[in-house]
Order: C-alpha cells, then sequence, then structure tokens
C-alpha cells in the first residue's frame, strides 16, 4: 500500500495499490467449542460478537503470551475478573488464538504508506485521479449539473458552484447552518426533471433557541440557483424533536425512479429515546413528494399522527450516511454507521424496523456491549454488516460502461479507514469486497456525475476528484 497526498499547481497527486477483503490472513483452526467459550464466559462484558470486542486499545497488550496472562489472572482493580480457576489451561490458550485470530481483521486495515502518483490500480481497473475542486474543510454532497458543471456542499456552510476549471462561486442566500459537532451544510441532490424545473435539495442542521439553549434538527430545504443566489427557497421538513446534540444528523437525500424523496434522519445520539419509537423523526428513513407532502401510500398514513409521524417510511436506523437508487432493481438501499462495529448496509423496505438499537452487531465505545442479541423476529437483518467500523459515508451503484470491471457494483466511502470499498453484490448478496483507493483520505462522498464518471470527495485537505479510466 503506498500513499501520498500533495498539491502540485492545483492538481492533487495519489497513488495506490489495492488490497482486497479476501486477501485478509487466513482464519486459525479455532474450533467451534472456543467460540461457545467466549460466548459463555466472556460476551456479557465483551458483546456477542468477539470480531467487535477485538478493536479496541488493548492496554496490557495483545500478544498471545499477555492475552494468556490477562486471562488467566484478570485485572481485579479494572473488574476483569480471573479465569484460571473456571477455565483450563488450554482453554485459555484457545481462547487467546481466537482473539488473535480477530485481531486480524483489525490489522487488515493497517495501511502503512502513501501513494506517489495518480494512477491507481484495482481488480480489473486502473484509474487516474483528476483534481475537480480543492480549498474545503469538508466536501459532504456533491451533484452534476446538466452542462456538466459541480455544485459541492462544504459542512462549514457553503454551497459552491463549481467550473470545468476548477473555478469555484459561493452561490449566496443559503440557509445558515449549525455548523457545529457534525452539523452543517450537508448533502445536496437534483430533482430528477431538474433541467425543466431548476429545483435544488439540500440537508443541513437546522437550530434554533429554546429555553436558552441552542437545540439542532435535521431539515431538508429545495429552492433554485440564479445569478449565483439561492432563491424561491422552500423548508419542506424538520426532524422532530429538536435535540440538545451535534451529531449523527444523517442527511443523505435520494430520489427512487417514481419521482419520491428519500433522506435519511439520524437518531441523534440518543439511542434509547427514538429509533424505535414511530412518533418522532429520528433515527428514520423518510419519503415525501418532491414538494414535500406525504405520499399516501406511505406505510404509516392513516395512522394516529400522534404515535406515527406521516413522513417514515423505515425506522431503527442509527446515523445513516449513504443512501442511493439501486439502478438495476429500483431499490433504495442505505449504510449506517454502527458504534465500535456493526455498520450496516441495507435495502429500505416500507415499514420495515431496522433494529437499533435492540439488535446490533457491535459493542459501544466504551467497550461494553449495547445489546446481547444481534437477530429479532420482526426486525430486518442487514445485507452485510463491517467488524470493526469502517464508518461508511456516500454510497453510489457504478451504473457506466466507463467501469466495465466495476459495472453494477456498489461503492461505499471509509471514514475511518480512508479508502474506498468496492462490493460486488449479485441478487441482492454481497459476493466479494475490495479495498481501492487506499490511504486517499477520509472519504465523505462518493457519487456518480451524469457524465458516466465516478466522484469521490475526501476530508482535511477537503478536495473533490474524477474517477477517470486509463
Amino acid at each position: 500500500m503506498h500513499k501520498r497526498l500533495s498539491i502540485l499547481g492545483g492538481i492533487a497527486v495519489a497513488s495506490i495499490s489495492i488490497m482486497s477483503l479476501t486477501n485478509a490472513p487466513k482464519k486459525a483452526l479455532v474450533d467451534e467449542s472456543t467460540e461457545k467459550t467466549y460466548t459463555q464466559y466472556c460476551s456479557s462484558c465483551h458483546g456477542e460478537k468477539v470480531d467487535a470486542f477485538v478493536d479496541r486499545t488493548w492496554k496490557h497488550g495483545k500478544s498471545k503470551p499477555e492475552l494468556i496472562a490477562s486471562i488467566t489472572n484478570g485485572y481485579a482493580d479494572l473488574g476483569m475478573p480471573s479465569w484460571k480457576a473456571a477455565l483450563s489451561a488450554k482453554d485459555i490458550e484457545k481462547l487467546a488464538d481466537l482473539i488473535t485470530e480477530k485481531l486480524a481483521s483489525v490489522d487488515q486495515y493497517k495501511f502503512a504508506n502513501k501513494p506517489s502518483s495518480n494512477v491507481f490500480k484495482s481488480e480489473g481497473m486502473t484509474v487516474v485521479l483528476d483534481t475537480i475542486v480543492t480549498g474545503l474543510e469538508s466536501p459532504w454532497g456533491f451533484a452534476q449539473l446538466p452542462n456538466k458543471d459541480y455544485l459541492v456542499t462544504d459542512r462549514a456552510g457553503t454551497l459552491y458552484l463549481v467550473d470545468q476549471k476548477q473555478h469555484k462561486t459561493a452561490i449566496k442566500g443559503t440557509p445558515a447552518v449549525m455548523a457545529k459537532g457534525q452539523g452543517g451544510l450537508l448533502d445536496v441532490v437534483l430533482h430528477p426533471n431538474y433541467a425543466a424545473n431548476g429545483w435544488v435539495y439540500m440537508s443541513y442542521s437546522k437550530f434554533k433557541t429554546e429555553g436558552g439553549q441552542t437545540v439542532t434538527a435535521t431539515g431538508i430545504v429545495r429552492g433554485k440557483i440564479k445569478n449565483n443566489e439561492w432563491v424561491e427557497s422552500q423548508d419542506i421538513f424538520e426532524s422532530l424533536p429538536y435535540t440538545k446534540t451535534f451529531h449523527h444528523f444523517g442527511s443523505r437525500i435520494a430520489f427512487d425512479k417514481q419521482g419520491y424523496l428519500f433522506f435519511s434522519v439520524g437518531e441523534r445520539g440518543m439511542e434509547k429515546v427514538f429509533p424505535q419509537e414511530t412518533d418522532n423523526d429520528n433515527g428514520k428513513i423518510h419519503r415525501l413528494n418532491d414538494d414535500g407532502s406525504i405520499p399516501k401510500d406511505n406505510p404509516f398514513v392513516g395512522k394516529d399522527k400522534a404515535k406515527f409521524h406521516h413522513s417514515i417510511y423505515s425506522y431503527g436506523q442509527r446515523n445513516p450516511q449513504g443512501l442511493t437508487l439501486n439502478p438495476s432493481t429500483g431499490d433504495i438501499w442505505e449504510t449506517e454507521h454502527g458504534p465500535r462495529g456493526g455498520d450496516e448496509i441495507n435495502i429500505i423496505q416500507a415499514g420495515k424496523n431496522y433494529g437499533w438499537p435492540t439488535i446490533s452487531y457491535g459493542i459501544n465505545y466504551d467497550g461494553k456491549p449495547i445489546t446481547s442479541i444481534s437477530k429479532k423476529e420482526g426486525m430486518e437483518q442487514p445485507i452485510t454488516y463491517y467488524l470493526p467500523s469502517i464508518a461508511p459515508s456516500g454510497l453510489a451503484f457504478v451504473n457506466s460502461d466507463k467501469y466495465p470491471a466495476w459495472k453494477g457494483n456498489l461503492m461505499i466511502g471509509s471514514l475511518r479507514f480512508n479508502y474506498m470499498n468496492r462490493v460486488v453484490v449479485k441478487n441482492n448478496k454481497v459476493v466479494s469486497q475490495e479495498k481501492v483507493l487506499v490511504n486517499l483520505g477520509r472519504m465523505r462522498n462518493v457519487k456518480m456525475g451524469v457524465d458516466g464518471y465516478l466522484y469521490v470527495g475526501v476530508e482535511n485537505p477537503g478536495m473533490v476528484f474524477r474517477l477517470r479510466p486509463q
């Protein structure tokens, strides 16, 4: 793996060799009884999946001898009991082997080197990185206009019009945003019939003052751009209730083939309050008509508005920052952040409960379980999940003949590990995955342009690149 990122004459240069998820170290022959030992003795404190447990800081070391010592002797002052009375030395050694094996799933993301050119090789594809725009903080949203120019949102609060020569112009008059925590100016999409009606849709962190405190919500606004100004602005949605938190806004937007507007709202960091209840907007995927009205066939239309918000399309979500149309099937696909592990890919279905936080494949950031189960009747299972967490943000199906080896693949940006995840999907199942654009940067967005090219946005420094096949 090699990475180096620099700006030479306004052009970002990077080069990456790839690593496939299938290239991860092969599993050791740990017998099934060891998994049962972990479940019986360890899972109540460390979570159902040992894969999530290993994604942590190891205060007392993670070599096999150190693991054996920790399991054998414990650390009473930290609440870790000694297991030498309950488990044989052989069982403890097998547990250490199991943990060592699972640690390899984390180590596969340790990309040591940096790229040195703008040529990137993948399985069956070589692409060249072209710089579209630089000088941003976080290029959260991206849309390409019919004339091939671009709209790019910077989370700090500015919508930019970017031409083909990398010149960016700030659009005046966009809504004020709360650019704090994870909030700011977020996604941007065009109406499917933009060429005729000019509507542009954006998501952002709305804010107001209540009782002397600032409270926030996810807002959806539409407007038009004329003479580099945001005009005819219409607020069409705000997530209720407002909260005192400044994270988990969700905020991805996608239109389906029927012209319905889908968008995500995170649970605002309040998993015990919002996601499993339908009397609020948080931790949900919503569906509206393009003007903000409620479609008559939304799953909760006709039910008591005090108990069911009618814009809700699905619920039990955590923080979905990927939302896209599968052009082959017409389905809406979603990625959402897990906590420590448990990121998910889901196909969004009307009225379905996706389980957060009742079921999860992840554990909490402090290393303690959130839930003891990963499956429950009446709650949907993800298409796949990630242990450890890759922090997915940005999602796109490749639908262009420009990328013959990638066509039909799902592309996911990883914020945590600074790469793009290529997912081969067949019959709604994940067949294989590959890491591409390794170490390019915190990948905030992945989007197909109307020109048939794939675009990615990275943070710190904030840039947007076009992937040009070679």
